[in-house]
């Protein structure tokens, strides 16, 4: 069973992956990026399960923190045009 989840997870991956490859926006591109680190996180966790490790739960929300601040960080540069100048907070580029 875990393992027919594991290939319908690779190929959730692969169509992602495909998704961000030929997106016509930036945010098609991001969302699926987005949806490539869920799957890992949930590739994760299965594997964690199937292996008897349970250290891979804590690698896989450690992933998930990192592709959430990774995803805020990227809308962040896309609206502002500057990740780290505090000076420039709440004017958008027009």
């Amino acid at each position: 069973m875990f393992s027919a989840v594991t290939v319908l997870l690779l190929l959730a991956v692969s169509l992602a992956l495909l998704r961000a490859v030929l997106g016509p926006s930036v945010f098609d591109r991001l969302l699926a990026t987005n949806v490539i680190g869920t799957c890992t996180v949930l590739l994760l966790a299965v594997i964690g399960f199937l292996t008897g490790r349970p250290e891979f739960l804590d690698l896989a929300l450690v992933y998930g923190l990192l592709n959430i601040i990774g995803t805020v960080a990227v809308l962040k540069f896309f609206r502002y045009g500057n990740v780290a100048d505090p000076s420039r907070e709440g004017k958008a580029k027009r």
